[in-house]
């Protein structure tokens, strides 16, 4: 069954790794990921669900997001750190990934196009400045702005049904990239393709040979 659609990550896909952003956060501020972890964790235990997916989802704002993350760090580390370039030391980390932007939209002339992406309802700006998202994908569903996020199935159905709407699509036509292998796991329980993206070397010539390029 030929690819008809073709549906991408952003960060860590079409950007340099998302551990780039997390390495630029323990400079700026000296806490490290493993701290950052363990504040993720407290705050799950105060709020009742996982702060950062539920800040995906668009439930709770980016400063509710950082004023949990400032209790639990005032209660761990012993003072309240100041986080209000959280958005901005984490973007700034994230630099465009030419090679795959350009295969996205030398391909785009000939599939539908999608992007799928866990994403901050406040970043948009910050993300999408990043490349050329609407000379590329027709369709964009962000989890902030859908309340649901990857690997949750109900995202990619959603995806699926919006990518329809221009003509059928069946699950096996699609391709997902994502740089998260519990994601691309969950694409391929719904009958997708999936390319865990691992680097540029890797992942590129993976999508062509689904292609038959």
């Amino acid at each position: 069954m030929p690819v008809k659609a073709i549906i991408c990550d952003f960060g860590g896909v079409l950007t340099s790794p998302l551990m780039d952003a997390f390495v630029a956060f323990q400079d700026e501020t000296g806490i490290t990921f493993e701290q950052l972890g363990a504040a993720m964790v407290r705050g799950q235990e105060q709020l009742g669900a996982h702060p950062l997916f539920e800040l995906e989802c668009g439930r709770i704002s980016e400063e509710a997001f950082l004023d949990l993350l400032r209790d639990t760090f005032e209660a761990d580390l012993g003072h309240r750190p100041e986080l209000h370039r959280f958005a901005e030391t984490y973007m700034d980390a994230l630099h465009p990934n030419e090679e795959m932007i350009e295969l996205m939209r030398e391909i785009s002339s000939r599939h539908r196009m999608a992007l799928l992406t866990n994403n901050v309802r406040e970043w948009e700006p910050l993300w999408r400045a990043k490349l050329p998202v609407d000379e590329i994908f027709e369709t964009v569903v962000d989890s902030a702005f859908v309340g649901m996020r990857k690997p949750d199935p109900e995202i990619y159905e959603l995806t699926l049904s919006r990518l329809r709407d221009g003509g059928g699509i069946e699950p096996g036509e699609c391709l997902f990239v994502d740089d998260t292998l519990v994601n691309c796991e969950a694409a391929r329980e719904l009958g997708w393709l999936a390319v865990h993206h691992t680097d540029n070397a890797a992942s590129i010539p993976e999508i062509r040979s689904h292609l038959g390029d």
